[in-house]
């Protein structure tokens, strides 16, 4: 899963989402009015965005809004809605036929992202804005992306700080609106919340996880203004952030929680199932509809069922399909008994990745990436990894982050295929290239199209193989693992959301189809209640870009090049399907 599902659930709560961003383009002076007034609107949109949200604003790495939070109040969600219109009014007016062919591309992709952004808010999702995943609960976390270094940087920090606890009623505010208007999650998910909130009601400043960033504070900074610092953050903490947790927590405890629906599915909230459906256009970039995507699981499910069978004859294992995941689940063979062995097997994993790219891929990008543990307190409640981008100014590498918790029921033989997703080839050498393409506007950069970014990570797992990887059977079931996995969201998340389907349903069809431990399905089953949609992205874009690798191989024959497939597939950024399909189509008629 790409670093966004992660931070996601941290800044969906204090910033409005990122259907707005744009860039100037290209430094030159554009040669015709159209052009230039396309332009022009993408340096105004940015400017507004990242004024407008503050905090995504500074996980790009930009320092100019690092003493705000964003306004996530009803009234900026109003404006919001109105600033979309307004935006999408101004692209209108500009002569699509007097663009270039890359301008038009930009003009199609931006018109669809505000349209897609006028839609969602009328569903009025804002107003559940925290989920178990993250959100104002956890959102000292969010320290992890800024660079806490020079004196400048805690004072920012301490700024946003000290307005927190206005941020705190806003959220009241907003999740009040939600009870009256039944905007609500579920009350299975929620329930994980409050144990997650203890750890912001301690007696002492000095305990609470806002002081870890003091505590810890940078080097470059004298004693004499570190220990300024701490004071003012064990202040601040104790007579704003204190109180406004307590507050937050007895509204949560006595009065959301038990308001919370009862229900997993997005069916059982205004409009839920028209809601769904746009969801699945928006993540899939397609027209497929629930039933259809449910039926195309189905399928995938069980063709990769009986790739399954082949293996488990080839290892001669005596017993069913049941019992020989409940091997893989329990045999202590598959498993590490301790997290530092698990983190360094990750380690080792891709140092030997690393340098085989060059086999696949002409372009390779300059930003490394690096490995790190799953903070302690999100690791039971999240899923097995995720990847966070690099910072826009280079700043900050991008993270592959892996789960450490209860390493017994972390597969070895999972962990090739993982690392192949999250990192490279997979969302690191995917999104740095994005970031590094200099003639791409920001909403394209920094932003993308779900299908595209995990359906490339998912058909980078099959890549594995080209590098030198799965070479035994267990790891060669880990990558189908994997693939089945993501067939399996197929079913379960339109079960849930569009067919009613219960939690119990959508978990015992889990456990009967993947080798997953108890733990990770949980957790998934979990996280695409409270994410609908989204899950179904995987499995369509890889079976798209897929599909177009082989419609290039039969058609192109010795002419075709797999290092010039990639470089090709990547080097407009993510797009959705049915642009990567003209791409690719162009691509092949220009070989012949």
């Amino acid at each position: 899963m790409h670093w966004k599902a992660s931070i996601t659930a941290l800044l969906v709560l204090l910033t409005t989402s990122a259907y707005t961003f744009a860039n100037a383009g290209p430094k030159q002076t554009p040669p015709n009015p159209s052009t230039q007034a396309l332009h022009a609107l993408f340096d105004a949109d940015w400017e507004s965005a990242l004024a407008h949200e503050p905090v995504w604003a500074s996980y790009l790495g930009e320092k100019r809004f690092n003493r705000r939070w964003g306004d996530s109040s009803i009234a900026a969600e109003q404006a919001k809605t109105q600033r979309l219109k307004t935006s999408l009014a101004a692209l209108q007016k500009i002569e699509r036929s007097q663009l270039s062919p890359a301008d038009r591309i930009n003009y199609d992709l931006y018109q669809r992202k505000l349209r897609q952004g006028i839609e969602a808010q009328r569903f009025q999702r804002y107003l559940a804005p925290m989920s178990q995943r993250g959100g104002i609960q956890s959102i000292q976390n969010f320290t992890q992306f800024l660079a806490l270094n020079t004196e400048q940087d805690y004072r920012d920090w301490l700024a946003r700080l000290d307005t927190l606890d206005q941020q705190i009623a806003t959220h009241i505010a907003l999740m009040r609106e939600g009870m009256r208007t039944g905007v609500m999650p579920p009350k299975i998910v929620m329930s994980r919340v409050p144990k997650q909130l203890t750890m912001q009601l301690v007696d002492t400043p000095t305990d609470s996880p806002f002081y870890k960033a003091f505590a810890d504070i940078s080097d470059n900074i004298t004693p004499a203004t570190q220990r300024a610092l701490q004071q003012q953050a064990q202040a601040i903490i104790k007579t704003k952030l204190l109180p406004a947790y307590q507050t937050f927590n007895d509204f949560f405890v006595n009065e959301y929680l038990p308001a919370c629906r009862d229900t997993v599915g997005i069916w059982d909230t205004p409009n839920g199932k028209d809601y769904y459906s746009f969801l699945a256009r928006s993540f899939t970039t397609t027209n497929m509809t629930p039933d259809a995507i449910h039926a195309l699981g189905l399928a995938e499910v069980a063709r990769i069922k009986a790739q399954m069978h082949d293996i488990i004859k080839e290892v001669k294992f005596k017993g069913d399909f049941e019992a020989f995941l409940q091997f893989l689940r329990t045999d202590p063979q598959f498993y590490y008994d301790n997290p530092d062995d698990l983190f360094n097997a990750y380690l080792a994993i891709s140092k030997r990745i690393d340098p085989e790219l060059v086999k696949l891929f002409g372009h390779l990008p300059r930003m490394p990436y690096g490995l790190r543990p799953i903070p302690e307190a999100q690791a039971p409640d999240t899923t097995t990894a995720y990847y966070s981008s690099p910072a826009a100014d280079g700043s900050r590498a991008g993270y592959y982050y892996v789960n450490l918790y209860q390493p017994e029921t972390r597969p070895k033989y999972e962990m090739e295929v993982l690392s192949v997703h999250e990192a490279v080839p997979g969302h690191h050498l995917q999104i740095a290239i994005q970031q590094e393409l200099g003639d791409l506007p920001n909403f394209r950069k920094y932003d993308g199209f779900t299908a595209f970014t995990e359906g490339w990570g998912l058909y980078s797992e099959s890549l594995g193989y080209e590098l030198g990887l799965y070479k035994d059977p267990y790891s060669r079931f880990g990558q189908l693992t994997y693939e089945m996995w993501r067939a399996v969201r197929l079913v379960v998340d339109t079960g849930m959301h569009y067919k009613k389907w219960t939690r119990r349903q959508a978990i015992d069809y889990f456990k009967a189809n993947a080798a997953k431990s108890e733990q990770d399905i949980v957790n998934e089953v979990d996280r695409y209640i409270i994410m609908p949609g989204q899950a179904l992205a995987y499995k369509i874009g890889q079976l798209k870009i897929s599909e177009l690798r082989q419609r290039a191989t039969q058609e192109l024959g010795d002419k075709f090049d797999i290092r010039a497939f990639h470089d090709l597939v990547l080097g407009s950024g993510a797009v959705p399907l049915d642009v990567l399909e003209d791409m690719v189509d162009e691509w092949i008629a220009s070989k012949r």
